[in-house]
């Protein structure tokens, strides 16, 4: 099957968080087709509970190997197909040297990096050989404003972002796609265990509302879709 025409399919990581269910609510009206992932099954039946088309629900935590392989191979089983990756899968550790805990920080970095990355290798090596597909990694804005006590969370994101670079100069050339996004402060849930409120500490009064975000996500795919139609007319012509 080409990546022209039918129902488009779009597995997210981090689904039932902030940035995550507002994503997959907006392309499930878009008409996709989604493979949904979390740890939390109870949270993964609610979000499917409000989507309007279909969606196949994955619980798990990325910290296991086997995780992306199983989130790809439920989007080939049921649909035949995987256009999209959204990369989101994370947490967020915060606090003081005097107070951090190392193995909470260590477990962020496994499931921000390692699992990342794993998720980001294995949905390309698909793309690749199928020769279309778009990657989305999530980072943030904290990269470029780091503050105290988030540091460790920070460089996680720093390493999306060099990841998302290097993968973007290495397939310029082809019909996969590498996107990065840099959401400013967005009330999600994972904010709840920092030791004192973020926005405060980031001196934000009015942060993001994720269905921002998600607008601008499904502005990417638009684009994207955009370029594919003119492509598959010109092959048409050709």
């Amino acid at each position: 099957m080409d990546g022209f025409g039918g129902s488009r399919v779009a597995v997210i990581t981090g689904a039932t968080g902030g940035v995550g269910s507002a994503i997959a609510q907006r392309l499930s009206l878009a008409g996709y087709s989604l493979v949904l992932n979390s740890p939390s099954n109870e949270k993964l039946h609610s979000l499917a509970a409000e989507l309007h088309g279909p969606s196949v629900l994955i619980a798990g935590n990325l910290r296991v190997e086997s995780m992306p392989q199983s989130l790809l191979s439920a989007a080939l089983k049921n649909f035949g197909r995987c256009d999209v990756c959204f990369n989101n899968g994370g947490l967020l550790e915060a606090g003081t040297i005097e107070t951090i805990d190392v193995e909470r920080i260590c477990n962020m970095v496994r499931v921000n990096v390692e699992g990342a990355f794993r998720v980001a290798y294995t949905f390309l090596q698909q793309f690749v050989g199928q020769g279309y597909g778009h990657l989305i990694n999530t980072s943030g804005v904290m990269v470029k404003k780091v503050k105290p006590t988030i540091g460790a969370y920070a460089a996680t994101k720093y390493a999306i972002e060099a990841l998302s670079e290097a993968l973007r100069m290495e397939l310029g050339r082809t019909n996969v796609r590498i996107s990065c996004i840099e959401p400013g402060m967005v009330r999600v849930g994972m904010h709840d265990r920092w030791e004192s409120p973020s926005m405060h500490q980031l001196g934000i009064d009015d942060p993001y509302d994720p269905q921002e975000i998600a607008r601008m996500v499904l502005h990417i795919l638009e684009g994207d879709s955009l370029v594919r139609d003119e492509q598959h007319e010109l092959a048409q012509a050709v």
